[in-house]
């Protein structure tokens, strides 16, 4: 079957950068010998359309060039499609496309877009929403949630954002139960991640795969503020599976552990962001890998 791609852009009225994306979209796609249509992103997130299309115009492809939330919002109206997502990454995080290796310059995306390898990657569901990546509640979803208020995005605007909530975070109650066991902790905050970027190529989850039907869950426990960057650091780069049955599962600053599902209580309604994108949180949260959930260009 010839290839046949639909490119999602967001528009940017007068932007030189993006007026550079697509001539060379075109340019590079002309050249491969694929056909393509350059479509806008929309606002309200609806991209129910894009299944007639698929159908009907028999695209194979669907190119995403932005960031985590719109790759949340196209993949979440195409589960049960054929096609295949790719990814230019251009958001403030871009983590599902660091934790498949697409790098970010949008001349080698569009490469591993043309050469046509793709995989089945797992997402969850959280109080039956789609995350196609990682979500959260507590300190970094406040973050993202102040984040989303902002005139100026990208990275400083986030990491400025970022040290504005860590000073002045408190920890929250959660109660957590999986399959095999349950239980209370004080946390900043918990992220529940299919992969194991936070974004911009800041690792939480060392573990974690998009194709193993296991989510990866990362608990911050109460700590000092100087103890949690130290735990954090070390989290990164020695970062080890534990298991409930182990002794010293619970004395851990940084509880990380595999499931396919969990619930967590979340009394205080701590706040909630899913794929780094606002969401509106709960009194409990219950939670499930959705494996081989749609089909990823990736290296």
């Amino acid at each position: 079957m010839q290839r046949k791609i639909i490119y999602l852009i967001n528009p940017i009225s007068g932007s030189k950068g993006k007026a550079f994306l697509l001539k060379m979209i075109e340019e590079k796609t002309r050249a491969a010998n694929i056909l393509f249509q350059i479509l806008p992103t929309n606002i309200e997130a609806n991209y129910d359309f894009l299944k007639e299309k698929i159908n009907t115009e028999q695209i194979t492809d669907i190119v995403i060039c932005g960031g985590d939330g719109t790759v949340n919002q196209v993949v979440n109206a195409l589960i049960n499609t054929s096609v295949n997502i790719g990814i230019v990454p251009m958001g403030s995080g871009n983590g599902l496309a660091f934790a498949a290796k697409i790098p970010r310059g949008a001349t080698k995306a569009l490469d591993i877009i043309f050469a046509g390898k793709s995989a089945f990657i797992d997402s969850l569901l959280i109080n039956g929403r789609f995350s196609c990546m990682l979500s959260g509640l507590g300190f970094d979803a406040q973050v993202a949630h102040d984040f989303a208020k902002q005139s100026k995005r990208g990275l400083l605007t986030y990491m400025q954002q970022s040290w504005k909530n860590f000073i002045k975070a408190t920890p929250h109650h959660f109660e957590i139960a999986t399959p095999d066991t349950q239980f209370t902790v004080e946390a900043y905050f918990i992220s529940i991640a299919n992969g194991n970027q936070f974004g911009n190529n800041f690792t939480i989850a060392p573990k974690a795969s998009l194709n193993d039907g296991l989510l990866d869950i990362v608990v911050v426990k109460k700590m000092s503020k100087l103890k949690m960057v130290s735990a954090l650091i070390k989290h990164i780069f020695d970062g080890k599976i534990d298991y409930y049955k182990n002794n010293n599962f619970h004395k851990k600053d940084i509880l990380y552990f595999q499931t396919d599902r969990l619930t967590i209580g979340n009394p205080s309604h701590a706040p909630l962001h899913i794929d780094g994108d606002p969401a509106v949180s709960s009194g409990l949260l219950t939670i499930e890998v959705v494996p081989n959930a749609f089909r990823l260009l990736q290296p």
